[in-house]
């Protein structure tokens, strides 16, 4: 018992100091996972997809206006993380925007400014600031390294089934697996979908920044988080507390108070708020 004691206090040190600090928010998250190796396996990724006979990049004036959106919200976050102490956290990034040919209503932005966006959103977009809504939120997941602090959470999550595991090893099978699924749901329940959904919220906060600083007007961001609720209007989505993603109506709840804080940046020119 005394073992599973330093184990445990082991993985608690290791999560209190290995952590850093998200731009804007000041969250601390944990950082267990190294970003520049996550970079790398995206950069690869992102590469074979590309490079996937079954994937259509398109070339047309939907695509050169998504290379544009992009380029102008990459100037805008070069800016602010400069501005603001954080160039060290965009070292080794190699931005690419591409328009991938689906019906899916879908965009993603990997470690590295590895952005993808799929013609299927585009209707819901509308326009250049609905388009800067949806790539700000995207970029901001990798700003913000979400996939390298999901990818340590769950190492972390990892670790604390071992070490429930050694725990329980002295009882009956049955006893184990109740209490490993117990275990298992506790940690999906109560950290890593809630820890999702506060990644998803705090994408939204700097998204809303990161387009205002690129010259788009953030109310934009209300209109268009509305669109896509109605967009998904019969679909079946479970209940917010088991989703990664948080509800529409907390969406846009947030946008809405955050406005005020983020038109401050709007048309920015230093990566600071506008006086």
């Amino acid at each position: 018992m005394k073992t599973i004691k330093l184990l445990a206090i082991a993985a608690a040190m290791l999560a209190t100091s290995s952590c850093s600090t998200v731009p804007l928010t000041g969250r601390s998250r944990l950082s267990l996972v190294s970003e520049t190796e996550m970079q790398s396996a995206a950069a690869s990724s992102y590469a074979a997809l590309l490079k996937d006979p079954s994937t259509k990049v398109l070339n047309n004036a939907d695509a050169q206006r998504v290379k544009r959106v992009g380029q102008k919200i990459q100037a805008a976050v070069t800016k602010y993380m400069n501005a603001n102490g954080y160039s060290s956290q965009i070292q080794g990034f190699n931005w690419e925007f591409n328009l991938i040919d689906s019906k899916e209503i879908n965009a993603w932005c990997m470690p590295g400014g590895k952005v993808a966006v799929y013609s299927g959103i585009l209707p819901v977009t509308k326009d250049d600031a609905g388009l800067a809504t949806v790539m700000g939120h995207e970029i901001a997941h990798a700003i913000a390294q979400h996939s390298s602090e999901r990818a340590s959470q769950a190492a972390l999550a990892e670790a604390g089934g071992g070490i429930i595991g050694a725990a329980t090893g002295g009882k009956s099978q049955s006893a184990q697996q109740m209490i490993n699924q117990a275990y298992g749901i506790g940690a999906q329940g109560f950290v890593l979908l809630p820890n999702s959904r506060k990644q998803e919220l705090e994408a939204d906060n700097l998204g809303l920044t990161f387009m205002s600083m690129a010259g788009y007007n953030p109310e934009a961001a209300v209109s268009f988080w509305q669109r896509m609720a109605a967009a998904s209007q019969g679909s079946q989505k479970p209940p917010e507390f088991l989703s990664t993603h948080p509800a529409d109506a907390t969406r846009i709840a947030q946008i809405q108070r955050l406005l005020p804080e983020a038109k401050k940046y709007y048309n920015s020119t230093t990566g600071k708020p506008v006086k």
